[in-house]
């Protein structure tokens, strides 16, 4: 056994720092006002109620209407919904990039026959031809596979140990830009819903305290409408909380599989070292 001291793990390969974007504080506020604008003059306009005004009830069978009855809680709502349109398109297109210029399983089965070889350059060649982050990561992890083969100081145990280091330093770069925002969806995903319940129960009050103030007398079809209108809430707030829920299933499972090709990368990286090399 070797009684020298190791020398200190090289820092991994340098990444470029991913930028952070617009702030999602600002794009809250900026959707809150899209919102707020689409529900003042495009659904609150004249065309679509009777009498030509947003006081009438709505016409028969514009939704336009008679979702602006659904009162104030409507812009929240619709902010809601943006916000997950908004973010969902986003990581459609950080995490598509994130996977990189070819099939990922490929790219996979490529640089294991490569190393399999013993071929380096060619699982290089491979890496700088995917890009993305399973080829940032791969690339990295191939760097260090490559530096440790002419390292003469450090036993075999060692160098695999700093191989292992160099693929989850890398890995833990890449992760977070691919997790970014996802927070959020799975947070609108609960919130939506009681948003939406919380409209309808301010319009039941509505509704019942005007049935209430008119002593009974009020007419039946327009309680049916006031209740109608308060339910508008809920639907919107069921609608948005399901898009959030399918939106953040399918991308925490797309970013499962990049990792569980970055792990594949990885053991196998660390495989072929122990069999090619001391």
């Amino acid at each position: 056994m070797s009684t020298q001291q190791p020398k200190p793990a090289a820092k991994p390969a340098a990444t470029e720092k991913k930028s952070g974007g617009i702030s999602a504080g600002l794009i809250l506020i900026v959707l809150f006002a899209i919102a707020i604008a689409i529900y003042t003059f495009v659904m609150g306009d004249g065309s679509h109620f009777e009498g030509g005004t947003n006081e009438g009830h709505p016409l028969p069978g514009d939704y336009f209407g008679v979702v602006y009855k659904g009162g104030v809680i409507v812009p929240v709502l619709m902010t809601c919904f943006l916000t997950a349109l908004t973010f969902s398109i986003e990581r459609l297109f950080t995490i598509g990039k994130a996977k990189g210029t070819g099939d990922v399983n490929a790219f996979v089965r490529s640089v294991q026959a490569a190393l399999d070889k013993d071929d380096v350059e060619g699982a290089l060649k491979a890496c700088d031809k995917q890009k993305g982050s399973v080829g940032n990561v791969t690339l990295a992890a191939i760097k260090k596979y490559k530096a440790l083969t002419s390292e003469k100081s450090l036993d075999k145990e060692q160098k695999l140990a700093a191989l292992s280091k160099e693929v989850e330093e890398a890995t833990s770069l890449e992760l977070p830009m691919l997790e970014k925002n996802l927070t959020i969806i799975a947070t609108l995903a609960s919130v939506s819903t009681l948003i939406g319940l919380l409209g309808t129960v301010v319009g039941m009050i509505k509704a019942f305290a005007s049935l209430g103030n008119s002593g009974g007398s009020t007419d039946s079809s327009a309680l049916a409408n006031g209740i109608s209108e308060a339910l508008i809430n809920t639907a919107l707030g069921i609608g948005t909380s399901a898009i959030c829920i399918i939106a953040y299933n399918v991308f925490t499972a797309k970013i499962d599989e990049l990792t569980y090709s970055i792990d594949e990368i990885g053991l196998s990286v660390n495989q072929n070292y122990a069999t090619h090399h001391n």
